[in-house]
């Protein structure tokens, strides 16, 4: 593998996005940056630190954190959180991945948001995504 080039951000999976905006900008102090579609962003220095809908999961990892897990190599898995690594190249990522037996969830899927991305388990069943940079689709709101 390339030497991943930096942490991009982590994300945690929450059940009420407005609620725990409120908690991270309000308590926390942390400041915020902006939220759309599901996703709010924090303005920190360094890597980013983001929230996101747990209901979009299905569409973003392909799997639905609401039902048991059980069998079908998913076993195990249960999203609570994200940590995402950008990479020169998902696609050679995924292949070596694959290859080492690492169960991949999702992808490799280009991302209107401007990451062509690749969603897998570590070995405790968290979420560890490896993204490559790419033209952005849509502006950023």
């Amino acid at each position: 593998m390339g030497e991943p080039r930096r942490i991009d951000y982590a994300i945690l999976y929450v059940e009420d996005l407005e609620a725990s905006v409120r908690f991270y900008r309000d308590v926390v102090g942390l400041p915020f940056k902006f939220a759309a579609a599901g996703y709010a962003e924090f303005a920190t220095e360094g890597t980013r630190f983001a929230l996101l809908d747990r209901r979009l999961l299905p569409d973003l990892i392909g799997l639905d954190p609401r039902r048991v897990l059980d069998g079908a190599g998913e076993a195990g898995v249960v999203p609570r959180s994200e940590v995402a690594i950008l990479v020169e190249d998902v696609d050679v990522e995924a292949d070596r991945l694959r290859e080492a037996g690492v169960r991949v969830l999702f992808g490799p899927v280009d991302r209107s948001w401007g990451h062509r991305t690749l969603h897998v388990a570590d070995p405790d069943g968290h979420v560890l995504e490896l993204a490559q940079e790419i033209p952005r689709s849509i502006p950023r709101a």
